[in-house]
């Protein structure tokens, strides 16, 4: 009885609303269509071009547009022999729940003697429309769609990719996801904006969910994979942490319920700290909860969820927390409240029952009334024609708007123009101070008195005669001089390399002073040392202070700890001795000190701050009875790439 859900309505709806090519993403384009001719040669406008943009789109701009262009096309003396007219007045009726009156618009759109892009919009639109919402496709109409895609294919038509996804619509609704499958990605290879982060998405989500139909966990995780990279790359976090739920549905069809609990917390963490929590995320939660053997969180999670549903305006309740509850309180053994659920349950799917009755009830009445419109749509024809005659006597009042509009466009053009240069300004200002920054970094990272001692010690062993000590000095400094070369072009590098150029630092120091101190470096199991990226040299200073100052004139051995972990979603550096301490360190050393601080925030603010990002330090005493020493603790955002 315990259920994921993926969204507030039935996975069926969600791939079908994924397939509708009024994309439902929530970016807007930025893309440009190139030329193509249109029929209509009084009005030079790319409309195929702007059609297939649509893709890209938010609905509620779409639906804008077709609206504004229905209104524009509208007012053209010539309307009736543009094909366009007759497409944006029939997606006009479909958003109004017209469906008759739109088929009568599409089936008017005429494009020549030739078959052309026009008649196969037309084809594409009345073929979408006939294939209905979710019901199984009639051989007929899959006869249809397969004509239609070789003469697109014959054609190069540029709308050949979208019968690739209406093919693909319709396996789907048939019950043949694995042809699903493939037709989706014929409509994404063919896809002219198969680059466009929004189409990407689409495909990613469409494929995830017919691979979850189809109980291919390893396509499942692919796709869901390059969703996740999609999203990092356009910094979408909503879309990354959209992935965790993903993955929850994976390991959770794969029985692995601990794994599955801690993705849906992950996603549930990040909908609650951007407030953005809904009745799906408390229902996934508490089902994991549930598949996990933990029925008190379970049932917290699903009488949240009930919560949140009962403010919603629509007020329409689901059977799916009362379901869950059954099964919680069965694994508690309180038979009473499982029955109590049972009933809520029953009531709200007899209520919802009726609501649907009622639905079909209004939705004939609208069909009736709809009827009655068309009959009157010859009559309304004629009083557009008494209007077209006003039109034209307001032909310069239009024509002293539009120049008004252009002077408008013309400013903000102009506008636009100088907060790119602004930009710009500071995009230079910025590189100015990361070169500064670099340049205060790369002297206080190793200073000449450390160089020079570096070198001598070399010398010494070298005349001493303890040749394998001098090989193993010699690498370490060259290593860790080659190391501070190359890390310095670059703003991140990876834990590992970091960590090298520590030892490399750590052992120099340890032969120098000899028998002073010990190190140990320690990293998190669950951070990946070759994937989380951090500032190069960044806890170099750190040590050095720690080396240098803290371990110089104590009666005991030092003890050196460098620990990377991830807390918070964050980077924890803790760089710990058992020093003299602060409180100890003589002025000119504090301000050294000092300095590597000032220059370490500076670094802080250029990388992450003016980013909005959260970086910090906080160096102090270590506190208690015997305690000794320092403690640095760094703590920077999560870094892939």
């Amino acid at each position: 009885m315990n259920s994921y859900r993926k969204s507030a309505v039935p996975v069926l709806c969600l791939i079908l609303s994924l397939f509708l090519l009024s994309s439902c993403n929530r970016q807007d384009a930025s893309s440009t269509s190139k030329n193509v001719t249109i029929v209509n040669t009084e009005n030079p406008k790319d409309y195929l071009a702007l059609i297939i943009s649509f893709d890209t789109l938010a609905a509620a701009n779409v639906k804008k547009i077709i609206y504004q262009e229905d209104r524009l096309l509208s007012q053209q003396p010539s309307r009736d022999q543009n094909p366009y007219f007759h497409y944006f007045r029939a997606r006009k009726f479909n958003l109004e729940k017209k469906r008759d009156s739109a088929v009568a618009e599409f089936e008017l759109m005429k494009g020549g003697q030739t078959p052309n892009e026009v008649e196969l919009l037309k084809k594409f639109q009345t073929l979408d429309l006939a294939m209905g919402n979710g019901a199984m496709v009639e051989s007929t109409v899959m006869k249809r769609v397969f004509s239609a895609i070789e003469e697109a294919e014959r054609l190069k038509s540029k709308l050949t990719y979208r019968f690739y996804d209406l093919l693909a619509r319709a396996y789907y609704q048939n019950q043949n996801e694995e042809n699903s499958l493939a037709y989706a990605a014929l409509y994404f290879k063919n896809h002219p904006y198969k680059s466009h982060s929004v189409i990407q998405q689409r495909y990613f989500d469409i494929s995830f969910l017919l691979a979850y139909r189809l109980r291919n966990f390893k396509k499942m995780a692919y796709y869901n994979s390059q969703a996740r990279i999609l999203a990092q790359k356009v910094g979408d976090s909503l879309a990354i942490a959209r992935t965790y739920d993903n993955e929850a549905q994976i390991y959770s069809a794969q029985m692995q319920h601990a794994k599955a609990l801690v993705c849906s917390k992950i996603y549930f963490n990040y909908l609650k700290k951007t407030n953005n929590l809904n009745d799906v995320a408390f229902n996934n939660l508490a089902t994991a909860f549930n598949l996990n053997k933990q029925p008190d969180s379970a049932i917290y999670y699903y009488k949240e969820g009930i919560a949140l549903e009962r403010k919603e305006a629509s007020g329409k309740q689901k059977t799916v927390y009362y379901l869950g509850l059954i099964d919680a309180y069965k694994m508690k053994g309180d038979l009473v409240k499982a029955l109590q659920a049972a009933d809520s349950a029953h009531r709200i799917e007899i209520r919802n029952n009726k609501a649907i009755e009622a639905v079909k009830v209004a939705e004939m009445h609208e069909q009736y009334e709809t009827e009655n419109k068309d009959q009157n749509i010859q009559q309304l024809k004629s009083r557009n024609q008494l209007n077209e005659t006003i039109i034209k006597q307001q032909r310069w009042t239009i024509f002293l708007s539009l120049l008004v509009f252009i002077g408008v466009l013309s400013f903000l053009y102009g506008f636009y123009r100088q907060q790119r240069l602004k930009e710009k300004n500071k995009l230079l200002k910025s590189d100015v101070d990361r070169l500064n920054m670099e340049q205060k970094m790369l002297q206080s990272q190793l200073n000449p008195h450390f160089i020079f001692n570096a070198i001598a010690n070399l010398q010494s062993l070298i005349a001493s005669g303890h040749t394998d000590e001098s090989v193993s000095y010699l690498k370490s400094f060259s290593g860790l001089l080659r190391g501070v070369l190359e890390q310095n072009r670059k703003d991140f590098i990876e834990i590992e390399e970091e960590i090298t150029s520590l030892e490399n630092y750590i052992q120099l120091q340890q032969m120098r002073y000899a028998g002073a101190f010990d190190y140990k470096i320690t990293v998190d199991d669950q951070l990946d040392q070759n994937e989380i990226l951090i500032p190069p040299m960044l806890i170099q200073p750190f040590v050095e202070n720690a080396i240098e100052h803290g371990f110089r004139n104590i009666a005991y051995k030092g003890l050196l700890t460098i620990s990377f972990r991830l807390e918070d979603n964050s980077l924890m550096i803790e760089i710990d001795d058992n020093g003299s301490g602060l409180t100890k360190m003589e002025t000119d050393k504090q301000k050294k000190q000092s300095l590597a601080q000032i220059i370490l925030k500076e670094r802080f603010d250029l990388l992450f701050t003016s980013r909005r990002q959260k970086a910090h330090f906080k160096v102090a005493d270590n506190i208690g009875p015997d305690a000794k020493g320092v403690r640095v603790e760094i703590t920077i955002p999560i870094i892939n790439e």
